[in-house]
């Protein structure tokens, strides 16, 4: 049986392989090197920009705010659910620039107007929103999920980032210009058991946030959007999670890659330990393997398909990525 090390390295050389010599010529007339996948540069500096993040009090959310004001913002704006962490946040952060937070629960439509409101008259329009609130509730398989799982993962994943969008989109179209960033996750763009109801909440996150993409490049808009799809990230959400090829990924480095895609309008980025221009490999995979073969290779030899055995996550109740 081969070892691990092994089954690794041979899948990685086929997917630098498959990105570099396979992916240009998978779709007639249409270049797949970086500048398919980006806007114009520079077109989203963070410098001088009011930053808003949901789910910014923790994990990524938090990180990502750092390095805004690291970068220069005007002013960080966090929505979050705890109030105790938006304290401690906002103290800490505020010693890097102007911080301002609001206890929102995203999932709340009537909350996320009246808070959006808010924000309008004590710190001014919005630039660039960052949609990191998220959830997972269990390792159930699906037959196991309660209604109220379903629901609060979809409604805090899948709805919110909609609803806390509606209401800045407009103002952005108005001026022309801004840039929504939505975090969905490498559960997305593949199935994976024991996190049934969250992988769709963010296939769900995916389309939606790729479709507003492509109406704002039909109408011509200055207005960007970023999807952005990763692998697993060590920020305490997915604890115990164990990952037999793929390691897991470091916040820092992540929330770093986020803020530069956004920086250069790059539409689509996913995240994977080691492979370049991961969504088009995994997209790839999916249309040229029979689904058994797949399965074997996802499920087999990288082990994806076990990664959610040993999955405790946070402690606490609700957190973000």
């Amino acid at each position: 049986k081969p070892s691990t090390a092994h089954q690794r390295c041979v899948f990685v050389h086929f997917a630098h392989f498959s990105a570099h010599f396979c992916l240009p010529y998978a779709i007639n007339n249409v270049p797949l090197h970086p500048i398919s996948i980006k806007g114009k540069k520079n077109m989203s500096k963070i410098k001088g920009k009011i930053v808003l993040i949901t789910g910014g009090a923790s994990g990524i959310g938090r990180l990502m705010g750092e390095m805004a004001l690291e970068k220069g913002a005007k002013a960080l704006v966090i929505w979050d659910i705890n109030q105790e962490s938006i304290d401690a946040t906002v103290k800490e952060l505020g010693k890097k620039g102007t911080v301002h937070g609001y206890r929102v629960d995203v999932s709340r439509h009537e909350m996320v107007a009246e808070q959006y409101d808010k924000v309008k008259k004590e710190v001014g329009d919005v630039d660039i929103l960052i949609n990191s609130a998220g959830i997972i509730t269990s390792n159930k398989t699906f037959d196991q999920c309660t209604e109220d799982e379903i629901n609060r993962t979809m409604m805090v994943n899948a709805i919110a980032p909609m609803y806390v969008a509606r209401q800045m989109l407009p103002d952005m179209v108005q001026r022309n210009e801004g840039h929504i960033c939505t975090i969905a996750s490498a559960g997305g763009m593949m199935s994976n058991p024991k996190m049934s109801v969250y992988a769709a909440s963010k296939w769900a996150a995916v389309g939606w946030s790729d479709s507003v993409r492509i109406e704002l490049q039909e109408m011509k808009s200055r207005v960007h959007v970023t999807t952005v799809a990763p692998y697993y990230i060590t920020t305490g959400m997915f604890d115990g999670v164990k990952s037999r090829v793929f390691p897991l990924l470091k916040p820092e480095k992540v929330a770093k890659r986020i803020l530069g895609a956004i920086e250069k309008d790059t539409k689509f980025l996913m995240p994977m330990p080691w492979i370049p221009k991961a969504h088009h490999v995994m997209r790839m995979l999916q249309a040229l393997l029979p689904m058994r073969v797949f399965d074997w290779l996802v499920g087999d030899v990288l082990g994806i398909y076990h990664t959610m055995d040993n999955f405790t996550g946070r402690k606490k109740a609700g957190s973000s990525k």
